[in-house]
């Protein structure tokens, strides 16, 4: 065989005939031009990976939605979850300036599935208007999740079966303040005895986040005059104070 410098045109050449003929002596007398639509199919390119960094909204809005799975699905507080109609997680927005803090569902709650609907739901709505935000602006949810039998108060067991819960929620809401409804929201969530008298109107902490402390609705629709009307104007003191803190404006009334 020739060295690699030997090879010349005419070599080429004669080397192409004696592949035809060897073809031809074998009985192969037509060869069909290469057709680039029958090339084997090259594989795709593998996207590329999704960003899946608990920074982002869209991951902790997913990481939201498998919490409110594992939710529905706790049998932890078994009286409560024998009758309850469904468990009630939290709605609004994912990093909002304040998210509002109840005790537990109602019955409208139960039934809806969804925190603060009934009454005490609407003056709540009325307040956050009245602080300049929608509810679709705030992030809502409860100490429990289940609705305890006759609109009782949760116990320090069923608020300690919802803890993880409730503190993985705030986690992946981040808001920026938190408003605690009411004296049992209020000392489930800050674990304190004292009373709601004593805890509003100033700024307490919960993992790195601003706290403050009101009435709930509830207990305000529940007051006669003049009651009503002098806890509605503390209410409105605090919020006065949520809103400078958070840096927004302060509608007058």
């Amino acid at each position: 065989m020739p060295e690699q410098h030997d090879i010349t045109p005419d070599l080429i050449i004669r080397q192409v005939r004696q592949r035809l003929d060897s073809l031809r002596s074998a009985g192969v007398d037509f060869l069909a031009k290469a057709d680039p639509a029958l090339e084997p199919p090259r594989p795709a390119a593998e996207p590329e990976a999704a960003d899946l960094s608990p920074d982002l909204p869209e991951y902790r809005r997913s990481e939201l939605e498998v919490l409110a799975q594992e939710v529905a699905g706790c049998v932890r507080c078994k009286a409560l979850a024998s009758t309850r109609t469904q468990t009630v997680f939290g709605v609004g927005r994912v990093d909002p300036d304040v998210c509002f803090v109840g005790e537990a569902p109602g019955e409208q709650e139960d039934y809806q599935g969804r925190p603060f609907v009934g009454p005490a739901g609407q003056l709540l709505d009325k307040i956050i208007a009245a602080c300049g935000m929608k509810r679709d602006d705030v992030y809502i949810l409860n100490i429990l999740r289940c609705r305890p039998p006759g609109n009782r108060k949760p116990t320090a067991e069923e608020a300690g079966n919802c803890r993880g819960f409730l503190e993985r929620q705030i986690e992946l809401v981040r808001p920026r303040f938190l408003c605690a409804l009411g004296a049992t929201a209020a000392q489930h969530l800050l674990r304190s005895s004292l009373g709601i008298g004593k805890l509003r109107g100033r700024f307490h902490e919960l993992q790195g986040i601003p706290v403050i402390c009101t009435y709930h609705p509830s207990y305000l629709l529940r007051l006669d005059e003049p009651d009503k009307t002098n806890k509605k104007r503390e209410v409105w003191e605090d919020m006065k104070k949520l809103l400078e803190r958070m840096g927004r404006p302060v509608p007058t009334k």
